[in-house]
């Protein structure tokens, strides 16, 4: 079942712990079959619904689903008519679907940059401790 679709006023206000970058994430895109979609359109710029489909791995019901949730948000358009008898969907991402995409993928990095900087950091007060540790003259002059 798909999740519903929370606004920014429904939103829980986050702690002191949350990454502002967290904070940023989209509820419309962030959810991994919705990204994954329009990432496939931001690359494309339109895709038949078959296509979607091939490139995302989901079934049919849920790729429909979150389609459905991408136009509700008006992240894509979605157009049906027909290839000679048989029914097409056409899907193309809108111009505010497209901002949204980067704008996730700029929180992303973001994201990426800043649990990397943490990461650094504590292995390289780690690597001080353990030099510390192992030289006491290093101990030493540092307490002087």
């Amino acid at each position: 079942m798909a999740q519903p679709l929370i606004l920014e006023s429904e939103r829980p206000m986050p702690d002191s712990s949350t990454p502002r970058s967290l904070v940023s994430l989209s509820d419309a895109v962030h959810q991994r079959s919705r990204l994954a979609i329009l990432a496939a359109l931001y690359e494309l710029s339109k895709a038949d619904f078959r296509l979607l489909q091939k490139t995302t791995g989901l079934t049919e019901g849920n790729l429909g689903r979150h389609i459905q949730v991408l136009e509700n948000a008006g992240l894509v358009i979605v157009a049906k008519g027909y290839s000679g008898r048989k029914p097409q969907t056409l899907i193309e991402i809108s111009t505010e679907g497209i901002r949204a995409f980067e704008e996730e993928v700029e929180v992303l990095r973001g994201l990426v940059a800043e649990v990397t900087h943490t990461a650094n950091q504590t292995q390289n007060e780690q690597r001080r401790t353990r030099k510390t540790a192992k030289n006491p003259r290093i101990s030493a002059s540092a307490e002087a």
